[in-house]
């Protein structure tokens, strides 16, 4: 047996057994169907920030450009921001999702880039922006591609107040039209924009954007009709009641992601919300009882579904990005690296923000390389199993796969005494 110290500034948590069937609101299992999960030992980059479009050069080229270093590092895939002509740089206001001329480059530029990624090893994964739509020059005048409709593609209850189609199947949202996926043709338009993007420009999968918009039944259609690497749907629940509840009283939180994944029949992954609330208020408020559930699980998605859940510490709606950024829920940035240190050594499928690993320091980069390096050599996957030793207001401790032990907090009772480390055998 050999020791493989790691080491670092401060805290970090949250943890899970290998459970891999869908939940009931009741915790029990009602289905045992995954897919689009990705490879279970898949690393995912952030591949953008809020402000990517500002760069100096073009987004893609960069990318491009460091291919080589985003392969090297261990990223199995990298999730590219929204591709198409947009009413908003940001590209999350679509309007012609043909047009793949963007604040992000041209669609050549593009091409290139997913290649230089394909030939290192790593998919490209294509941020899908389909429950809205801006018209081409007024509200809803569709085009490249229009529907056979365009007044019935919107849902009767949009704001533009002109709409035909049925009543939404999610929430609304007001920033442009609300399309309506009951109507036959914007399937087949969703359908065959998907395969376009698979077939003819080189993406391998799919980061559904604002899913709780519109029912889970489409994201499971669509993913059953073009079959993607993997697919991971952006649901953000709501927080009720007490923001600093702890235990079963965040259940009803992680439950709306397993109601989600349910909802399209277990096949989508779905962003780990709840894991990064919990894992957050632990390292900042030196909470760490707060990683374990009643049942010794892990008390995030990972608890309950660990290869559908992909785990994160920001991204580009929550943390800062150069220049400034949304910023809507920052993780401690004092303890960030302590965040890595959980979710890159924890089942479920880890994704790097792409200003931790390229923009914050060298320091913080090598750690994570490093951190990737550890979960290849110890085996760990989204399915590992979970051993939670120890987690109260000094310290996480927790043996995972059976082949690594991770701590993380104050406490100095463990050799070496730093606020996080790592040993193998």
């Amino acid at each position: 047996m050999r020791y493989l110290f790691y080491l670092c500034l401060l805290a970090l948590l949250i943890l899970l057994p290998g459970c891999t069937q869908m939940l009931s609101v009741d915790g029990k299992p009602n289905s045992n169907l995954a897919a689009y999960h990705g490879d279970l030992d898949a690393v995912l980059l952030q591949g953008f920030h809020w402000t990517s479009h500002n760069s100096t050069m073009h987004w893609w080229d960069i990318i491009s450009q460091n291919s080589s270093v985003i392969a090297d590092a261990g990223f199995s895939a990298v999730w590219f921001p929204p591709p198409s002509d947009a009413a908003s740089d940001e590209g999350y206001l679509p309007r012609q999702w043909y047009n793949l001329n963007s604040k992000y480059g041209t669609k050549e530029e593009l091409k290139n880039a997913i290649t230089a990624l394909h030939n290192r090893g790593v998919k490209a994964i294509a941020d899908i922006v389909i429950n809205h739509r801006v018209g081409t020059y007024n509200w809803a005048d569709f085009s490249n591609p229009a529907f056979d409709n365009n007044s019935k593609a919107v849902t009767r209850d949009d704001e533009w107040s002109q709409g035909t189609g049925d009543y939404d199947t999610g929430d609304g949202y007001a920033a442009a039209r609300d399309l309506d996926h009951t109507y036959y043709d914007v399937q087949n338009k969703i359908k065959n924009w998907l395969l376009w993007l698979k077939n003819d420009i080189g993406f391998d999968g799919w980061r559904y954007d604002y899913v709780k918009g519109y029912s889970p039944y489409y994201t499971g259609l669509y993913n059953i009709y073009t079959s993607p690497y993997l697919s991971v749907g952006e649901l953000w629940p709501d927080i009720t009641g007490d923001y600093y509840a702890s235990g079963n009283n965040v259940n009803y939180h992680r439950q709306k992601l397993m109601d989600w994944i349910d909802g399209t029949g277990g096949n989508s992954m779905v962003f780990d919300f709840t894991t990064k609330w919990q894992l957050q208020l632990a390292v900042d408020r030196s909470e760490y009882w707060r990683l374990r559930d009643k049942e010794g699980k892990a008390i995030g998605a990972i608890g309950w579904w660990p290869t559908m859940s992909v785990t994160f510490i920001d991204n580009h709606d929550t943390g800062p990005s150069p220049g400034g950024g949304q910023n809507h829920w920052p993780f401690p940035s004092d303890k960030v690296e302590e965040g890595y240190a959980y979710i890159l050594t924890h089942p479920g499928t880890p994704c790097v923000y792409w200003p931790h690993f390229f923009d914050w320091s060298p320091d913080l980069r090598n750690k994570i390389k490093t951190l990737i390096s550890i979960r290849r050599e110890t085996g760990i996957t989204s399915s590992a199993s979970l051993n939670i030793i120890a987690a109260d207001n000094n310290k996480y401790v927790a043996e995972v796969n059976g082949r690594l032990i991770i701590k993380i907090g104050p406490d100095t009772t463990y050799s070496p005494p730093t606020n996080w480390a790592i040993w193998t055998k």
